[in-house]
């Protein structure tokens, strides 16, 4: 899966409008703006795009665009994961007839599941679909944590060939990329650790910032790969304000007003999330003014 999803996977926002419905042509247009630049992959439907507030229909309409829009020049990932079992089994079903090239599947949320239940889960729904998997751990949002050995039993099954690990914890990373089979790979779920997952096995990243920098979060990853892991740094740290700028309140309160200051039209977020305002929205100007036209996705 890493070979076909490359490096730079966007965790795409949904466009909304004022009146709170999703603006479908405004995503095909940031789709295509995102594999312009940079992204070789896009996630729809993850937490950025504010999946906790979609409802099935509009998640599946979402993805019928993108992948439209995209045309197969970047595999098209929908987030399906659910802390109901059942219902995601049903949506990742229901993606693959949609025409997605691969699943998101975050850990079940709020309910708590041991980790035989987390593991029964996930067995459970990627046996309903014959795409890609990738796991999603994100303990901050779901409240338990998709531990070493849990992941380990889930890489035995065929089509999990995935991790996004958004935990933090770089011993878990390493030991999970010590010992995964071939052909299992992590993915940075968090673009200030990217660099230093990259440097104990990670494949890439699962970004939020490429939405503004996708050519050089590529570029730093490409330098890493590439033995020049001291121009890689000086990327990192070029971006790790940006990086740190776009998570100052929840995801995407940032991100989303961010592309709106840059002309890219991402609309507000849906409630219970509400815009960047005052002092904040002030902060996060300054910041893309300080960056100017060195961020090369800005159109």
């Amino acid at each position: 899966m890493s070979a076909m999803l490359g490096t730079v996977l966007t965790a795409m926002v949904t466009p909304f409008g004022e009146d709170g419905g999703i603006r479908y042509e405004a995503a095909a247009e940031l789709a295509r703006h995102l594999v312009a630049h940079g992204s070789t992959g896009l996630v729809v439907s993850g937490t950025t795009g504010e999946s906790p507030a979609l409802t099935a229909a509009e998640k599946l309409a979402l993805f019928r665009t993108v992948t439209g829009a995209v045309q197969g020049q970047a595999a098209v990932i929908a987030g399906t994961g659910s802390n109901c079992t059942a219902a995601a089994v049903e949506l990742t079903a229901a993606a693959e007839a949609a025409g997605v090239d691969g699943i998101l599947l975050v850990a079940p949320y709020y309910n708590r599941p041991t980790p035989e239940g987390l593991y029964r889960h996930f067995r459970a729904t990627a046996e309903a679909t014959a795409l890609p998997v990738m796991l999603y751990n994100v303990p901050g949002r779901t409240g338990v944590n998709l531990d070493v050995e849990t992941v380990l039993r889930l890489a035995e099954i065929d089509n999990i060939i995935a991790l996004k690990e958004a935990g933090g914890d770089l011993v878990q990373a390493a030991e999970i990329c010590a010992q995964a089979p071939p052909g299992f790979s992590l993915y940075s779920g968090d673009d200030a650790l990217t660099l230093p997952l990259l440097s104990i096995g990670a494949a890439g990243v699962v970004s939020v910032a490429s939405h503004l920098a996708g050519p050089q979060i590529a570029r730093m990853i490409e330098e890493y790969r590439q033995g020049r892991p001291d121009e890689a740094a000086r990327l990192h740290r070029f971006l790790l304000p940006l990086f740190k700028g776009l998570f100052t309140t929840v995801n995407p309160i940032p991100v989303k007003a961010a592309l709106n200051l840059l002309g890219i039209d991402a609309g507000p977020p849906r409630l219970p999330l509400l815009p960047l305002e005052g002092e904040a929205l002030a902060a996060l100007k300054h910041l893309l003014q300080q960056y100017g036209r060195q961020l090369l996705a800005i159109n």
